[in-house]
């Protein structure tokens, strides 16, 4: 009877071995896994790293290329996209440009203008830096030629250039100034909503669209974007000249739009063409060399996440609720 007892507390033993050992082998085996796992991701990230310092790297190779060895041809910039600090057009005209004009090869220079407008202040920067580089090199024309639409901020850039060249369907003009914003006092007072806005100045908060209008802040405002469109128009007949038809066409300057057909007829254009046409039958130099400035890779991804972003956005506020 106790040889049998003693055996059972063998076998108890045996068996307690076997369950320690096995997990012990299956905790040995979960730290390996864990271990290999945060091996395999340290590397993927050192991967990541590495084609992201190659990206940078090639893109500051590609961005300053040289295009000094290239035969006589025609250099094209892109104006592009809603005018504005962020996109910064007259860096990027005037950066193309510079490049341009340096290389001797360089017969003409073509301003590739497909834009709606945007900030009148980067319109009149760019307006002069053309200007001042175009008078700087008066024996290269330059010239625009616009695609889809060149108007308002577009155009007061485009009338620096020599020519202006417009498909027959390109919209082209809207020499004007917009401004706006909303009045929701209305709507304040049938919810009982009352806004408390503390300034120091009587103008203090003009456009603030939970605070009524005054008729001399309307007046203000009014003045501001007249201002504005005088220094548009004067810039336009700087650049346009007598090519203006304006004594037979009073609504020039109204801010309407024009197609490449009536703008020709009221002188906002020369003729019509594009960028192949043109560098081929007025330029003689066939070829089209891009000097437009290389975007850098970290905005081009600051874009694409903010886009991501706006989308992602938009996307929520269109769900029913």
């Amino acid at each position: 009877m106790k040889l049998k007892i003693k055996t059972m507390n063998n076998d108890n033993t045996s068996s307690g071995n076997s369950w320690e050992r096995s997990m012990l082998e299956k905790l040995l085996l979960q730290v390996y896994q864990e271990q290999r796992r945060a091996r395999i991701w340290k590397l993927v990230w050192r991967l990541v790293w590495l084609v992201l310092l190659a990206a940078l790297i090639f893109s500051a190779v590609i961005g300053k290329k040289d295009l000094g060895a290239t035969k006589e041809h025609t250099a094209v910039i892109n104006l592009s996209g809603i005018i504005n600090n962020y996109e910064d057009q007259a860096q990027i005209l005037r950066d193309g440009l510079e490049a341009a004009y340096k290389n001797p090869n360089v017969k003409g220079i073509i301003l590739r203008a497909n834009s709606p407008g945007g900030s009148p202040v980067v319109s009149n920067i760019a307006f002069e830096e053309v200007r001042r580089l175009k008078a700087q090199h008066k024996n290269i024309p330059l010239y625009v030629v616009a695609e889809d639409v060149c108007a308002s901020g577009c155009y007061y850039i485009a009338s620096a250039a020599d020519k202006i060249y417009a498909d027959p369907s390109s919209i082209v003009g809207s020499i004007g100034v917009i401004g706006g914003g909303f009045d929701v006092t209305g709507l304040m007072e049938k919810l009982g909503v009352k806004r408390r806005l503390k300034i120091a100045g009587d103008n203090k908060g003009m456009g603030d669209p939970f605070t009524p209008e005054t008729p001399e802040q309307a007046a203000i405002w009014q003045q501001m974007l007249t201002d504005i469109h005088q220094e548009f128009i004067k810039s336009v007949k700087l650049g346009r000249g007598e090519r203006l038809k304006e004594a037979d066409n009073p609504d020039l300057f109204s801010g309407r739009i024009y197609t490449g057909v009536e703008g020709k007829k009221v002188g906002l254009i020369d003729d019509f063409g594009n960028i192949y046409s043109v560098s081929r039958d007025i330029i003689k130099a066939p070829e089209l060399v891009d000097y437009t400035p290389q975007e850098s890779l970290s905005k081009a991804m600051g874009r694409r996440f903010g886009g991501e972003i706006r989308q992602g956005l938009q996307q929520g506020l269109e769900q029913p609720w």
